[in-house]
């Protein structure tokens, strides 16, 4: 598989992942991200042993979009804590079955993941295990389609919860367009893998050793981002 990478240094690896593939190795055996990746350094580095590379975040398996690898120890805490923290930006592009109720919003929410059925839900705050979930949206365009509503919407992740993007938006009645697991109009589509309408388009933090403010962009591509420029859905 060809690997898009965006940028590579001594401390870092930014690359676009693309939909269908693990961020790192699961039950499934697939290959992943993270195995794909250090085979790479390992064949052009010529090393003797397995390089470090670490994951700093994930995106589902339907979803594609940018992530960034640490390749040290110290730069995989300094990423770490800036997600914590909130100074690492992430931004997706989303495509949903629905219209939500504004132009602009902030959605707050208290999740809960089953990890037996690898579901997660929208509960009460007061829940045991619960944790706070929150994103800001923009809704960029409103399509009506023979299918119903389509909703193009930019969205920022403030908190980097499981599923949280996909279960939010459900939640609203709003699911995004593909999605097998959590909109009610694809549950009867057998492809478990397939694309869905969520890309992780850009992404923002500091390096970790030059303290350079870094910016990376990539577009949507795609059946599941095509809908937007047809007439039927």
């Amino acid at each position: 598989m060809r690997l898009n990478i965006l940028h590579e240094d001594d401390s870092i690896l930014v690359c676009v992942k693309p939909y269908g593939v693990p961020s790192q190795s699961d039950k499934t055996n697939s290959e992943d991200m993270i195995s794909m990746l250090k085979l790479r350094i390992f064949e052009r580095e010529n090393r003797n042993e397995e390089p470090y590379l670490a994951a700093i975040h994930r995106l589902d398996r339907p979803v594609g979009g940018i992530m960034v690898f640490a390749k040290t120890k110290e730069a995989a805490a300094n990423l770490s804590k800036q997600s914590e923290d909130g100074e690492m930006i992430k931004y997706y592009q989303a495509i949903l079955t629905g219209e939500l109720p504004n132009e602009e919003g902030v959605l707050k929410d208290y999740l809960l993941h089953d990890k037996q059925s690898n579901i997660t839900k929208v509960v009460d705050k007061d829940t045991p295990d619960a944790k706070y979930a929150e994103l800001a949206y923009e809704v960029l365009d409103v399509m009506e389609t023979d299918k119903g509503i389509l909703s193009y919407v930019l969205i920022t992740l403030v908190t980097g919860r499981h599923h949280q993007i996909r279960v939010q938006m459900a939640n609203r009645k709003c699911g995004i367009w593909g999605d097998t697991k959590y909109n009610p109009k694809f549950q009867k589509v057998k492809k478990q893998y397939q694309q869905i309408g969520l890309h992780a388009s850009r992404l923002e933090f500091t390096h970790p050793v030059t303290g350079e403010h870094m910016v990376f962009k990539s577009e949507p591509e795609g059946k599941a981002f095509e809908v937007i420029e047809l007439d039927e859905f």
